[in-house]
């Protein structure tokens, strides 16, 4: 078989579900699709009883997380050994949404001849900086995200992991949230995402920065979101400046969408038929 297969990777806190809609657009275009629960998402993600309602903020602060020692590596890992699998099949295109680029820049570093594409939608693709170090650079000061502190339901050095409190009630804090994710969303469309996300993400981002020598020869797609306040289009645009200039041989294809961060996920007509133009082309 030689028609590729879109394999999709999830962003924090998230998990494959997210992709169905996706998929399901992908489907009706006639394109094969598998979405990938990272370590410790999916099914496998930890649900403490203190979360559901009514809450125990309390107990949810101590309750164990099974993503604690779960790190870039572990991501990097489990994606390869789904791209091998479906490579068996044909050509793999892999898709990366806000921190699953991070995964994505650890597959393509290490198995390039696994990969004919790699699609970066608003995602993190650390080239000359580590994903701390860019989190405080002037592009990403911008960031909506800045806002949302409150929702940290646990210290993550006890906990071993980060733990976020999506079902918070706060006015203040859901409407900053609902500014960084999905602005140009209906009421329904931000809360049955934020019904969608899990708890608990890795602590450990890694620090992988793209290598030339592999990651740099792969043919590569960025989508930018110029509506986003989660990842601000500066500093997509600053991954993709630092990309083009490590490997000027072979540039970002860029695309840009005007919606929000969690648009192309809810909404996804407009992303699915960019993703199928790159198979035509």
């Amino acid at each position: 078989m030689t028609a590729p297969t879109f394999v999709f990777v999830h962003g924090a806190a998230s998990n494959s579900f997210t992709w169905a809609p996706m998929q399901r657009e992908l489907t009706l275009r006639g394109h094969r699709s598998l979405a990938v629960d990272l370590p410790g998402h999916g099914f496998g993600a930890t649900f403490p009883a203190a979360y559901q309602t009514p809450q125990d903020l309390a107990a949810l602060a101590t309750a164990p997380s099974a993503m604690a020692g779960i790190g870039h590596a572990d991501n990097v890992a489990h994606v390869l050994d789904v791209v091998k699998r479906v490579r068996e099949h044909g050509p793999v295109i892999l898709v990366g949404h806000s921190r699953g680029g991070l995964t994505l820049t650890g597959v393509g570093n290490a198995a390039p001849e696994l990969l004919d594409r790699l699609v970066y939608i608003s995602a993190w693709c650390c080239v000359d900086d580590t994903p701390a170090g860019y989190q405080t650079s002037a592009e990403n000061a911008s960031t909506a995200l800045s806002g949302v502190g409150g929702l940290v339901a646990a210290n993550p050095a006890e906990l071993g992991a980060l733990r976020f409190n999506w079902r918070t009630a706060d006015p203040a804090l859901l409407a900053t949230l609902r500014e960084a994710t999905l602005a140009d969303g209906t009421d329904d469309e931000f809360y049955g995402y934020l019904n969608t996300l899990e708890p608990d993400e890795s602590l450990d981002a890694g620090e992988e920065r793209v290598d030339a020598e592999t990651w740099g020869r792969i043919p590569r797609t960025y989508v930018r979101l110029t509506a986003d306040r989660s990842i601000p289009v500066a500093l997509q645009d600053r991954f993709i400046a630092e990309a083009d200039a490590l490997t000027p041989a072979n540039r970002f294809d860029v695309r840009s969408l005007d919606v929000s961060h969690a648009s192309v996920l809810v909404r996804p007509g407009e992303a699915a038929a960019l993703l199928s133009s790159l198979v035509q082309r």
